[in-house]
């Protein structure tokens, strides 16, 4: 689009990007090229032929924004890449975080990474204290040569420099190789970024175009800024080479005065000049363009009534949210990438015009995946699949006449009679759905779908949806306006003229943006804020020159200071503006209130020091609607003649006349009721029957007249409505669960993830869950329902939460602590709905072991703390006394054992845990007032039926591949206790009997599961061998008959230790299940429970020292399937854990990572090979205990259909002697508690997925893997 500017040149804005760019995109080389030379002719009124170089004399400016960065990064169509990184961490990339994308694919489907070589360099340093040191001392670095004050003051020890001369010849190897492109990444570059820059520096002089993390953003955690790196330097190339070919089709390729005319949207929203522009800052370029757009022509200071951006375009929905500033975040995932770097807060949905629509277990489904630009919708009739659009076009919501190309309408009617005939066919109920109800239907689970990231974005941050104003754009956008607005609430929806290209509007209105940001470590106080205010000032100056040297003068640049803050202990930070209070303390500690719901009596630390600083040459004045609505005289309706009435079907009233209007014809201050469509050359607005659209010089305002409770009948289920109520009730226990991530402390839960939440019914039933640790999540209801039986009617009050984990109230191993809370009835507050719960992980709860994960544990009472059932809130009032006493004291009174070490980081979880469902029980009360008790209720149930009938659906398949015969298996522990398996299904109602009878006696260990762990397992392997997505609740298991004697591993009496269960039993338990299905060959089988710490009770003296805890699990090889080689290093089975960043790991905790890298050849040889595991390698840096708790280091992960066992684990002690420094290895075995020293390391070597399949050849048997390429089969 073009601009006239004050300045009477022509600036010209590009939204290049989405599905498609163009309807004839092979007349011409470049679409933007071939607009402006439209524009140009426009504007000059001459004739340029296409091809001939442009003359953009009469251009003040270019702007663009570009996916080209996106596509290539969706499409691993970048640069050739080589990694250099820190010695030991060569696989740091590939294993992450850890964690698999999802829980539920067995195959544990990953993108390719992005570089194709890794080279080591041998060089490292670390931070000499630790943040957890509960009694640090001061470090005088002057004391020892070693030691280096680093980019954020903190001591920084070398402890090995580069051998730059290896490091020449390692590059000159890879130029000659033809690499050209380089990502360079070491440990703790953040705060010491020399040795980076050394390398960097001989790279450029070979020749290499080198993207250096320290460079790039100067952020501790050293997974996404290398991540950062990697695709920076990916993707750079790739937008050089787009903007060459662009620039060529201009006179003097804009290497004159020109040059500075073009610039490009970053993903922070700031523009820049195109010889700034990099691959890491463009992969949010279109999206962060129309927050832009959105917010400079919606939101008006003076009204104040903050917006919701929709953008609906052919592929994805972006989502966003303006109240007057810009909302920046810091790191990001896309495409399986984390990504460092500032960008607007912009979330998306896999959900457009172009999402595919099927019809899957019962279940209206639309997306993920896209028709794409070819073949299109059906109804583009180049044999495209259905898609939302022709759900559009078939119910009168597109206008033939008006689109850009012919539609073919019969193609769409015949598919959607086809898809009606198959819906009809299999639903459950006796009313008939005709094709108009299941176009509507899919419009309806479409909207659903894209209201849930918006509700995480303003409900999940304590903002009501419901006060906010609905700003739709893209191309799509106003046709579901009305709808999504009324699902969510809102009275107001905001359409600007440029809705369709807002983006490109966007552009036209954004600023010239300079970002820069260095380090910080420290506590922010009177005495730090001169010295942080200082290096402020160094960042205002750079920047400053930065933007004279583009054109700008001084009275056109201004600067924002940000502070990135947290609390001591805590890793979750903020940006802080220094226009948010007084002081940045203060408006650290209010915005931590309004987010979290919390503040904490601990000292405020600051992370970096941030500077954003705008260049404003030009100003658009655009026109307030609020402003324009007080001003205008409302003309009546009825003086309005629509251009033409068309047959539009709507929800509740069927085919409707509706008057069409063009936009440009309708007078300002005109009032259009609904029904009604509004059409412009690039734009369709649907005004729904409940609603009146006013028409302003730049803006339809649209405004939703009916508010009232949705009527949906309560006696039989819709499958419509079943699936939109999938998604309303998933909503709730995700936005359940983040609330739990941003307030809780502990790095267990915050960092690692190790927690759940989820949606129960008043029996305890599980009803919904959002996706987060397997073992929780079929476990937790058994927790639910005992204290659902426990409290007769009337003895739980509104505002009482209970406390629980002991096994025999269905809890399973002691640190994973339920806080569960009844949601009442509105309007009898006896009367319980539901329950909403979340269990999480706690670093320690005390017991005989730092850490509470004793590997020698053989009674209950020496794992920590153990309760039945406590109500810790009772009617609203938080009984801390009473939950230190049960965490404390209770297990400090038994021998040998301690309280808990982390008191402090209890409670506060344990508050977050309240918090978080107290957020669930507010949007299942508004769920309810919705649409009444009985309609949930209804769909409460039919939801847990649904999958009820796949899982049925499931057995029968299993049952006809073995021809009836009962399903068996055995496995076996380490210790030699058998797990014995078999699996009878009923062929004709797809029930099923597992039958463990024959599974050995409970253990003299604490590997004893409670049952609940059992009914989880049999849940995950019964979900994940469903290939398409269905809720995951209770109806899983209603087909289910097990059988398991008392008295065994698998159902011990109440006093057997059980630490192990819910994290190595239960991961075998999964095993022996999906051996019995034949399904895979063996993953690890473990999960490598790795603690270490020091104080608490001293069991001697009992003397108290101040201490922590720290925990974590390790990841290790997939199994292979018959479609699928398994992948290596990834959490499997009943975890899904995250990794503590090495280099936060190192901060925080005294200890060094030697390696933590892929454990190569631990994989078991097959037609598909299985995953390897991990090596991990930490040497401690002052006397720890260290206990591991591990299994699959006797009784290796067995191979399937011929394919060979993977590789058993090992744990390694390097022990040396601290009098005569001698060293010696010794393997602990599969469980051990050691008091180590300094000096000492500790190796474990995980285990490898057993293999699918007879090995091709016998060479294959031995083969180990090229470590720089990892084949993949997609199930």
């Amino acid at each position: 689009m073009a601009i006239e500017s004050e300045t009477k040149g022509i600036r010209i804005a590009i939204d290049r990007g989405g599905t498609f760019c163009d309807l004839n995109p092979g007349e011409y080389d470049d679409a933007p090229i071939e607009g402006i030379r439209q524009i140009l002719e426009q504007a000059t009124g001459q004739t340029i032929p296409r091809g001939t170089p442009l003359d953009i004399t009469p251009v003040e400016s270019i702007r663009m924004g570009t996916t080209v960065a996106t596509n290539a990064l969706l499409e691993r169509k970048g640069e050739r890449v080589a990694l250099l990184i820190t010695k030991g961490f060569k696989d740091l990339l590939v294993i992450g975080n850890q964690a698999r994308p999802s829980i539920f694919d067995l195959s544990v489907s990953k993108l390719d990474r992005l570089y194709e070589k890794v080279i080591e360099v041998d060089e490292r340093v670390t931070i000499e204290g630790f943040a957890e040191d509960p009694e640090p001392q001061p470090i005088d670095i002057k004391s020892d040569p070693a030691l280096v004050e680093g980019l954020t003051g903190e001591a920084i020890r070398v402890l090995q420099p580069p051998d730059l001369t290896q490091v020449r010849q390692d590059l000159q190897s890879l130029w000659d190789e033809g690499y050209r492109t380089l990502a360079i990444a070491f440990m703790h570059s953040f705060a010491f970024p020399d040795h980076e820059a050394a390398v960097a520096a001989i790279a450029r002089e070979v020749g290499f175009r080198a993207s250096v993390s320290s460079e790039l953003q100067p952020m501790i955690r050293i997974v996404p800024r290398a991540q950062s790196a990697t695709a920076d330097a990916y993707l750079s190339p790739v937008i050089a080479q787009y903007i060459e070919g662009f620039r060529s089709g201009f006179k003097g390729r804009l290497e004159d005065h020109n040059a500075k005319k073009l610039l490009l949207c970053q993903s922070d929203g700031g523009l820049t000049s195109f010889t700034r522009f990099t691959g890491l800052r463009a992969i949010l370029s279109g999206p962060a363009a129309g927050v832009i757009g959105c917010a400079r022509t919606c939101y008006d200071e003076e009204d104040g009534t903050p917006v919701l951006g929709f953008d609906m375009g052919g592929t994805s929905t972006d989502v966003s949210r303006y109240s007057g500033s810009f909302e920046h975040v810091f790191e990001t995932t896309v495409s399986q990438v984390a990504l460092q770097s500032p960008q607007l807060d912009v979330h998306t949905v896999a959900a457009g015009g172009g999402s595919m629509l099927f019809w899957r277990n019962g279940l209206f489904v639309a997306g993920p995946e896209s028709a794409g630009a070819y073949p299109g919708p059906a109804c583009y009739g180049k044999g495209g699949p259905l898609t939302i659009t022709d759900a559009n076009f078939f119910l009168g919501r597109i206008l033939p006449d008006y689109f850009a190309r012919p539609l073919d309408f019969d193609v769409v009617k015949r598919k959607f009679l086809e898809l009606t005939e198959v819906v009809n066919a299999e639903k459950k109920g006796t009313e008939t759905l005709t094709s108009e109800d299941v176009a509507m239907g899919f419009l309806l689970v479409a909207n659903a779908s894209m209201t849930r990231p918006i509700r995480a974005l303003s409900e999940g941050r304590g903002y009501e949806t419901a006060a906010h104003n609905l700003v739709c754009f893209g191309g799509a956008g106003g046709q579901h306006a009305t709808a999504i607005a009324r699902d969510l609430g809102i009275k107001r929806v905001l359409i600007h003229r440029f809705s369709s290209i807002l983006s490109a509007y966007g552009m036209a209105l954004a600023d010239v943006v300079v970002e820069l940001q260095e380090p910080e470590s420290g506590v922010y106080n009177k005495h730090s804020a001169p010295r942080i205010e200082k290096r402020a000032d160094a960042l205002r100056q750079r920047s400053t020159k930065q933007l004279i040297e583009e054109g700008f003068a001084e009275d056109q640049i201004s600067h924002e200071v940000f502070l990135n803050m947290r609390y001591r202990g805590s890793d979750t930070s903020l940006m802080i503006s220094e226009s948010d209070a007084a002081t940045f303390s203060e408006g650290f500690i209010a915005r931590h209130k309004r987010e979290f719901g919390f503040t904490q009596p601990r000292e405020i630390l600051v992370d970096d020091v941030r500077l954003r600083s705008v260049g404003k040459a030009v100003d658009v004045k655009i026109k307030s609607p609020f402003k324009q609505l007080k001003e205008i005289n409302r003309s009546s309706q009825q003086d309005l003649k629509p251009a033409l009435v068309r047959k539009v079907y709507f929800e509740k009233e069927g085919w409707t006349d509706s008057r069409i209007f063009h936009l440009q014809d309708v007078p300002k201050g005109s009032v259009i009721l609904g029904p009604a469509m509004i059409i412009d050359a690039t734009q369709t607005i649907v005004v729904d029957p409940a609603s009146e659209a006013t028409v302003l010089d730049e803006h339809v305002v649209i405004d939703l007249l009916d508010a009232e409770t949705k009527k949906i009948s309560a006696d039989e289920v819709d499958p419509i409505q079943l699936s939109v109520f999938g998604h309303r009730f998933m909503s709730v226990a995700e936005q359940t669960g983040e609330t739990l991530r941003k307030t809780s402390i502990s790095t267990n839960i915050k960092e690692r993830l190790d927690y759940s939440c989820a949606v129960f019914s008043a029996d305890g039933q599980l009803v919904a869950n959002a996706p987060h640790i397997p073992a929780h999540l079929g476990s937790m209801s058994y927790a639910i329902a005992y204290q659902a039986k426990r409290y007769a009617k009337g003895e739980l009050k509104p505002g009482d939460v209970i406390l629980s984990n002991h096994p025999i109230a269905g809890g399973t191993h002691l640190p994973d602590l339920t806080v569960t809370t009844p949601v009442f009835d509105e309007n009898d507050p006896t009367k319980i709905l539901f329950f909403v719960a979340n269990r999480g992980h706690h670093a320690d709860i005390g017991g005989i072991a730092a850490g509470s994960m004793p590997p020698n544990s053989t009674g209950l009472w020496q794992e920590g703390a153990a309760i039945e059932s406590f109500k810790m809130v009772k009617e609203g009032v938080f009984d801390e006394e009473g939950v230190t006493h049960l965490l404390y004291e209770v297990p400090a009174q038994y021998p040998g054992c301690s309280g808990t070490r982390t008191l402090n980081d209890n409670i506060s979880d344990l508050k977050a845990g309240i918090a978080a469902n107290n957020k669930g029980i507010h949007l299942i009360q508004g769920l309810v007032r919705e649409y009444s008790w009985p309609v949930v209720e209804l769909y409460m149930r039919a939801v847990q039926k649904n999958a009820e009938d796949t899982v049925r659906g499931l057995l029968k398949d299993f049952s006809r591949r073995f021809q009836g015969q009962p399903l068996e298996a055995v496995d076996y522990m380490d210790d030699g206790t058998p797990l014995v398996l078999k699996i009878t299904i009923d062929p004709t109602d797809g029930s099923a009997k597992f039958d463990f009878t024959g599974t050995g006696p409970e253990a003299l260990n604490n590997l004893n599961s409670p049952p609940a762990v059992m009914y989880s397992g049999i849940m995950y392997c019964l979900r994940s061998m469903i290939s398409t997505d269905i809720p995951l609740n209770q109806g899983c298991l209603a087909p289910i008959d097990v059988v398991c004697p008392p008295n065994t591993i698998l159902s011990p009496s109440m006093k057997a230790a059980t630490v192990g269960s819910n994290v190595e039993t239960a991961q075998r338990i999964i095993d022996v299940i999906l051996k019995a299905f034949r399904v895979m060959g063996a993953s690890q089988g473990t999960c490598n429970n790795l603690t270490f710490g020091y104080g608490g009770k001293d069991p001697v003296t009992g003397a108290v020292t101040k201490g922590f805890g720290y925990y974590e699990t390790i990841a290790g090889g997939a199994g292979a399937g018959a479609n699928w080689e398994g992948q290596s290093g990834v959490h499997t089975g009943s975890t899904n854990t995250r990794m503590t960043d090495p280099e936060t790991f190192e901060k925080r905790y005294p200890v060094l990572l030697r390696e933590f890298s892929i454990r190569k050849g631990s994989g078991g040889a097959g037609r598909n090979r299985g995953g390897d595991g991990c090596i991990r390698d930490i040497e401690l840096r002052r006397p720890l205990q260290v206990s591991i708790l591990s299994e699959r280091r006797v009784v290796a992960p067995y191979g399937m259909a011929g394919g060979e066992d993977g590789k058993r684990g090992v744990n390694l002690w390097i022990r040396k002697d601290p009098i005569d420094g001698s060293v010696r290895t010794i393997s602990v075995g599969a469980k051990a508690s050691m008091a180590m020293n300094t000096g000492d390391r500790f190796i474990v070597q995980t285990p490898g997925g057993g293999g699918y399949g007879v090995p091709l050849d016998k060479k294959q048997a031995v083969e180990v893997l090229d470590e720089f390429v990892v084949k993949r089969a997609i199930m």
